[in-house]
């Protein structure tokens, strides 16, 4: 029972995320999962059920897939990069009325996951910066802090629909940019030097 659920929540998010929340309705979903409407109702109430415990399953499997890399044995610049291909795989799937959806038909649900995830990218953050500053790779008088509330604040920036409308926001292209803007910014001489080779690699490894 517990894994068909879990199937059911997988493929949910992936249909929320592709298409929108707003757009679609329980007939749409039940068809896109393949099963009938009763069989979804089963294991979710309503559509509002659905979009939290979608949610909240999309938003554990990415803490888990992060918290993976953050255990790895690697050094600070190699770890913010597999994260940020991490995030950028997510950004590229994400429908930009996502986040008005949710803001304006679930807020709850939204305001608590920008809650927990604003808690999880912040140990992850600071975790980060102190084994960079052990490695010799970021600013010694990085105050990680302040840096990691700051990136937080950023990434939400990236979803303001003021900063930049869904219809045309691409997130993935800003995060990238917030990415290289965050890790040039916080690295010091040695990581600088590190950075440049990773990034010359990253290039010659790219299709022409």
């Amino acid at each position: 029972m517990e894994e068909r659920e879990d199937q059911i929540l997988s493929k949910a998010v992936d249909v929320f995320l592709k298409y929108g929340i707003k757009s679609v309705n329980m007939d749409d979903m039940s068809r896109h999962l393949g099963i009938s409407k009763k069989t979804l109702y089963k294991y979710v109430k309503d559509k509002h059920d659905l979009v939290e415990r979608a949610l909240n399953f999309h938003s554990k499997r990415e803490d888990c897939l992060i918290k993976e890399i953050c255990n790895k044995d690697e050094n600070a610049i190699d770890q913010a990069f597999a994260i940020m291909e991490m995030v950028m795989d997510m950004l590229s799937n994400v429908h930009p009325s996502i986040i008005f959806d949710m803001e304006k038909y679930h807020p709850g649900v939204f305001g608590r996951m920008m809650a927990e995830k604003q808690t999880s990218i912040y140990e992850c953050m600071s975790q980060n910066m102190k084994r960079g500053k052990k490695q010799g790779l970021y600013r010694s008088d990085l105050n990680e802090d302040m840096v990691a509330r700051i990136y937080i604040a950023a990434t939400r920036g990236i979803f303001d629909p003021m900063l930049f409308p869904g219809n045309t926001a691409d997130y993935k292209a800003i995060y990238n940019e917030l990415f290289r803007y965050h890790i040039r910014g916080i690295a010091g001489d040695k990581g600088r030097e590190y950075l440049a080779e990773k990034v010359k690699s990253i290039k010659k490894s790219q299709p022409k």
